[in-house]
């Protein structure tokens, strides 16, 4: 990279990432620690907000944590962590308590006053569903927004961009983090963020698929960045594709919850191909099945009849009912033309989560000594080879905890000397038309030959082809002053490789990776473990 010496700014604990666990973790760490705050856009940019499901938790009478954690067990095929799930599990009520005292406006049930409404959704089976009404993300993100805009010891730096991690001296074994440096992608200047750890908590990568139901800040920078660190990942082949994105040219990244089939929601041919329900030929859980069985069912459903969507049909429900739980996906579809109180609902699948992630432990650290991560970014092991309903968000609590109590343990580290980063205002930007037909190539290609059903030879014509791209990219950024959309392009050619890499490791299908070569499910559950040549 083309360099001068950048401005260098010292914290404690420097957060990358403004989502649920990003502001969490900033949050805890706040009382004992001067914390930076990096988002690459707006503070409320992040994909937690779009999260319109909830935060699944041992609540009602009935349900059990091993239920909970059978369920997840089930839904993850085999190879989610147990000790992770039970973590998980068993920290929810303490999270979403949390939540409630810092004023989350969490729905209540009318039938139980000062009880919250708990509500359904597939692969559970019990109601064990927290919401606020069908918009939990964002209620939870405008609560913790608020919160950390009056907290004096977190320091917010909006638009501005990871670009790499700063690797300072470790032990004689593992290297050690000193911070990033960072983009501020309005002046196009780069800096120096010294801190004695460094928390990744940048989401996944939904848009390096040409579908998605993520924001478009979901472009798996603290994976790529991990990864060029020396950091291990698992678990990359399991993309979630989300089975109900609202089909509507005018609908961009628009999910229509599973709570919508929660409360009984029905799964639709067009009338042209008879309107017929046609889960339960898929599946004896029907609309309940788990994510990847319904996006696998309306894959082969919509290639079978050659559909551009099929429907998914509520209007069973009374107006009033679908009013009360659904009041955005009612105004968002009414604002298109479908009224859902009299009309099926036109949807397909979309990319929708990053089951894969950051190898770390129970506490969020990686392979690299003072660096975290949490949330979407991480592989705990939690989510295995299928993520299990509003279990996410859960995650990112739970984690981000026991990430502020594992730093609040150890003792400041003193920042090491940093080399010059990228700040040469001579140096071209790269092209941005050129930018943006490789990302839109990239897309294409990964939704052709790495979506929800794969084969050995499109997996092999993918990583043919992204090797390409990164041979580009590297004479790209040796000749070019740095953008935003430029890094994005290279973490999400960066990320791509890594799912190509274990999709074509995995020779057999299993939960999210479905191989036609490979159909069948093998014995013994193992995770994809990538490890850098480097490390």
């Amino acid at each position: 990279m083309n360099s001068s010496n950048p401005r260098t700014e010292h914290f404690d604990v420097l957060i990358i990432g403004s989502g649920l666990a990003g502001l969490t973790a900033a949050l805890l760490l706040a009382p004992t620690h001067r914390v930076a705050v990096v988002t690459k856009r707006d503070l409320r940019d992040g994909a937690s907000g779009w999260a319109q499901g909830g935060l699944a938790a041992v609540m009602a009478d009935g349900d059990t944590t091993q239920q909970h954690v059978d369920d997840t067990l089930v839904a993850g095929a085999g190879l989610c962590d147990l000790d992770a799930t039970r973590a998980v599990v068993e920290g929810a009520p303490a999270a979403i308590a949390w939540l409630r005292e810092l004023g989350v406006a969490f729905s209540q049930d009318p039938d139980q006053p000062g009880e919250l409404h708990l509500t359904r959704e597939g692969g559970h089976r019990q109601r064990r569903i927290v919401h606020a009404a069908d918009a939990t993300g964002a209620e939870v993100q405008r609560t913790l927004v608020s919160k950390v805009l009056k907290e004096p010891r977190i320091t917010l730096f909006e638009h501005h961009m990871l670009v790499d991690l700063i690797m300072g001296a470790g032990d004689a074994y593992i290297p050690r983090c000193s911070g990033a440096y960072v983009l501020d992608v309005t002046t196009g200047r780069i800096q120096a963020f010294t801190a004695s750890h460094t928390i990744l908590a940048t989401g996944g990568a939904g848009r390096v698929y040409l579908h998605s139901t993520n924001p478009d800040t979901a472009t798996g920078d603290g994976i790529a960045a991990a990864w060029r660190a020396g950091c291990r990942v698992g678990n990359m082949e399991f993309v979630q594709f989300h089975p109900t994105s609202l089909c509507h040219p005018d609908a961009h990244s628009f999910l229509i919850s599973e709570a919508v089939r929660g409360e009984g929601g029905q799964l639709l041919l067009p009338t042209s191909k008879g309107g017929t329900r046609f889960m339960p030929a898929h599946d004896s859980r029907a609309e309940l099945a788990p994510r990847d069985v319904v996006a696998r069912a309306i894959d082969f459903e919509m290639k079978t009849h050659a559909l551009d969507c099929v429907y998914l049909d509520i209007s069973h429900q009374s107006p009033a009912f679908l009013h009360e739980h659904f009041p955005n996906i009612l105004q968002r579809c009414l604002a298109l033309g479908i009224d859902i109180t009299r009309q099926p609902i036109p949807v397909v699948p979309a990319a929708h989560y990053t089951c894969g992630g950051v190898m770390t432990g129970l506490d969020g650290q990686t392979d690299v000594a003072g660096l975290y991560a949490i949330g979407e970014t991480a592989c705990t092991g939690l989510h295995g080879a299928n993520r299990l309903a509003s279990n996410s968000l859960v995650e990112c609590l739970v984690l981000a905890r026991a990430a502020a109590e594992a730093i609040g343990r150890q003792q400041p580290v003193a920042a090491g000397p940093v080399s010059n980063g990228q700040d040469d205002q001579t140096t071209p930007i790269a092209d941005t038309t050129m930018v943006a037909d490789k990302l839109d190539e990239l897309r294409r290609l990964m939704w052709d030959d790495v979506g929800i059903v794969r084969t050995t030879a499109g997996l092999a014509r993918a990583a043919h082809r992204i090797a390409l791209l990164q041979s580009e990219l590297k004479v790209l950024d040796g000749s070019s002053r740095v953008t935003r959309e430029s890094l994005e392009l290279r973490n999400l050619a960066q990320v791509a490789q890594l799912i190509v890499q274990s999709a074509q490791g995995r020779h057999e299908s299993r939960g999210l990776h479905f191989s036609r070569d490979y159909p069948d499910t093998a014995a013994s559950a193992s995770p994809s473990i990538l490890v850098p040549a480097e490390a």
